[in-house]
């Protein structure tokens, strides 16, 4: 190779370093923040009905100060690179779909759409070269939340919310529903589908030890 074609090589490679450990900055800064919110977010399982509420607002708080972090990575990447940076945030990014969609749940009894977790994360559609929310990180977000709520069924019933289960049933079986309907070709998220099953059957056996023994309010009725 002659000398002009190595210098523009090493300028490309010495741009990418510098573009990658500015990106690790902020990755490390996102990581902080979400490790924040799965800590916050934990205490759901030993936290009564009427002390809920404060929880969540903490929580959501802190989601929203991921706002920074996003504008941050839109600000790093440059122009048509979303691809190529991608997997550097992805798992950072997941939790947060994740904890938005969980707070999101507890709050309205919903699943957040896409773009409802975009807007909480303060994801700009002009960034969409640079930084933007995948289908299937958000996803993996979607299934993380139904594997919590598994867990939330059964914790929820030993604080004495026997109505809980019975809500987190109907709410992830229609989450399995639309799940079925999509045409999934990413191998890792169509194995953490299919495990979802198990969350089902799990959650099933809460609900119906809750209704044999006619403990929720809606059983009583």
């Amino acid at each position: 190779m002659d000398a002009d074609n190595l210098e523009t090589i090493n300028s490309i490679l010495d741009a990418d370093v510098a573009i990658k450990e500015k990106i690790k900055d902020q990755v490390t800064e996102f990581d902080k923040k979400t490790r924040t919110l799965s800590g916050l977010l934990n205490r759901i399982h030993s936290t009564r009905t009427d002390q809920m509420p404060a929880l969540l607002d903490n929580a959501r708080s802190t989601l929203e100060s991921c706002r920074e972090t996003t504008a941050a990575l839109a600000e790093i990447v440059p122009a048509n690179q979303f691809w190529k940076w991608k997997d550097m945030w992805s798992n950072s990014l997941r939790t947060a779909v994740f904890s938005a969609t969980l707070v999101g749940y507890l709050q309205e009894g919903g699943l957040l759409s896409l773009q409802q977790v975009v807007d909480t994360l303060g994801i700009r559609s002009e960034w969409q070269d640079r930084f933007a929310l995948s289908i299937e990180d958000y996803l993996h977000g979607v299934i993380s939340l139904v594997n919590e709520l598994s867990r939330l069924a059964v914790n929820a019933v030993t604080l004495g919310d026997f109505d809980q289960p019975i809500k987190i049933s109907l709410f992830v079986k229609d989450v399995f529903a639309g799940f079925a309907m999509l045409n999934l070709k990413n191998d890792l998220l169509r194995r953490r589908y299919d495990s979802l099953k198990y969350d089902i059957k799990k959650i099933e056996e809460v609900v119906y030890d809750v209704s044999l023994r006619k403990l929720a309010p809606s059983v009583k009725q």
